[in-house]
C-alpha cells in the first residue's frame, strides 16, 4: 500500500498542477463564428491568459475573450474607458483624432458613443459622450457579421476573462496573435 501511495503521489501533483494553471494562469477557448476574420476564423484555438490584466492594463486593440452568459465570445477592444469613439465615412475616430484601424475586415457602418449607449442602457441615462468608466467598446473584425458592442452594449470589465494570446490550432498557423 506504501509503494501505492508513493507512485501516486506525482501524479496527484500533476493533476493539482493542471488545474490550478488552468484555472488562474491559461487555458484554451475556441473560436466561434465568423466575426473576427480575417484575423481569427471559426474553429481555431486559441489560450487565453487570465493573468494579463492583472499584470497589465487592457489596451486598444487587444483581442479579449468576453464571458456572455455560458458562452465565451472574442472581440477586440476599440474604446478604453473615457475615450470618444465614433466611425464615420468608414473611418475610426477616438477622441476626435481619426486612427488607422487595420483590422476591420470590410467597411464599418456609422456609429457614435450614444448608438451604443442606447442598445442596452436606459435612453434617458445616455447622456454620457465617452466610453464610461469600467467599460469597454468592443467590435469584431468582421463588422458585417458581429454582434459586439453595437448590438450588445458595452462591455463591462469584470466580464472580460482575458487576453487571447497565442493561436495552437490549426497547426499550420500556430503563433502570437496580433
Amino acid at each position: 500500500m506504501e509503494k501505492f501511495v508513493k507512485e501516486i503521489i506525482p501524479y496527484i501533483i500533476i493533476i493539482v498542477v493542471v488545474v490550478l494553471v488552468r484555472s488562474f494562469i491559461i487555458t484554451p477557448v475556441e473560436v466561434d463564428g465568423a466575426s473576427m476574420e480575417n484575423t481569427l476564423h471559426d474553429g481555431e484555438l486559441l489560450l487565453l491568459s487570465k493573468i494579463s490584466y492583472k499584470v497589465s492594463d487592457i489596451k486598444r486593440f487587444d483581442i479579449v475573450v468576453i464571458n456572455k452568459g455560458n458562452d465565451k465570445v472574442v472581440k477586440r477592444v476599440i474604446g478604453l474607458p473615457g475615450d470618444k469613439v465614433e466611425y464615420v465615412d468608414n473611418k475610426l475616430y477616438i477622441n476626435d483624432e481619426e486612427v488607422k484601424d487595420i483590422y476591420a475586415k470590410n467597411a464599418t457602418e456609422d456609429f457614435d458613443i450614444k448608438d451604443i449607449c442606447m442598445v442596452k442602457e436606459d435612453v434617458e441615462d445616455c447622456t454620457y459622450d465617452t466610453v464610461p468608466e469600467g467599460t469597454y467598446l468592443v467590435l469584431g473584425d468582421n463588422r458585417l457579421v458581429s454582434a459586439d458592442s453595437r448590438a450588445n452594449g458595452f462591455i463591462k470589465e469584470e466580464d472580460i476573462v482575458g487576453k487571447a494570446v497565442f493561436r495552437i490550432w490549426p497547426l499550420n498557423k500556430i503563433g502570437f496573435i496580433k
